[in-house]
């Protein structure tokens, strides 16, 4: 049974309705300038004078300095150096964003939105590097010819040209991670008029 939604008289009648519709309109126009203000900030932030890149360098010599093979930072080093109260969120994120430095300034370039935070160019970065590998595998998969197409060379009754027979090979090899090479040096190899001879003989018996 479908769940009944229960709506106010005042709803029912229309009034309250437009109310709902402006209020919801004017909340997204508050968002709207938020995110503005998010992304200059985050431009800021991010820049080379930046209060991220600072934060980032700075935690990134107190890791160098750390005696801990983790690299891990301790909480009485991060209050010596007065950053303990930062939040322990964006100190993660100033740090990774140093060490990944380059890459992360590449990917913000090339945005056509922008970021408003860290955060969001973290996940942005997470999800085309997932997709660029399950691209890359899809790629592969498809190039690799099937163990079918594989086994079939050599074993077809029906007379293939010499094309054919080229692309059975080439497949084959690429299968298998054969140099061609060594295939071209193998066929110079056979006695042909052996092969012939013998040939013959088991067509006559």
């Amino acid at each position: 049974m479908a769940k009944s939604v229960s709506i106010s008289k005042s709803t029912k009648e229309g009034t309250s309705l437009d109310t709902l519709v402006a209020e919801g309109k004017t909340l997204k126009a508050i968002w709207n300038k938020r995110q503005t203000v998010q992304k200059k900030l985050f431009t800021a932030d991010t820049k080379a004078d930046g209060f991220d890149t600072r934060l980032g360098k700075l935690l990134q010599e107190l890791k160098a300095q750390s005696p801990l093979d983790s690299g891990q930072i301790s909480r009485q080093t991060l209050a010596t150096y007065h950053v303990d109260k930062i939040d322990r969120r964006r100190r993660s994120e100033a740090l990774w964003f140093v060490e990944n430095e380059v890459a992360c300034r590449d990917f913000i370039k090339s945005s056509k939105k922008g970021f408003t935070s860290l955060s969001a160019l973290q996940k942005a970065m997470a999800k085309a590097s997932k997709e660029a590998k399950a691209n890359s595998e899809a790629e592969a998969t498809t190039e690799e010819p099937s163990k079918e197409e594989v086994s079939d060379v050599g074993q077809s009754k029906v007379k293939l040209s010499k094309e054919a027979i080229v692309k059975n090979i080439v497949k084959a090899c690429q299968y298998s991670g054969i140099d061609l090479l060594d295939i071209a040096e193998a066929l110079m190899e056979i006695d042909t008029v052996s092969e012939a001879e013998k040939a013959e003989t088991k067509e006559a018996a």
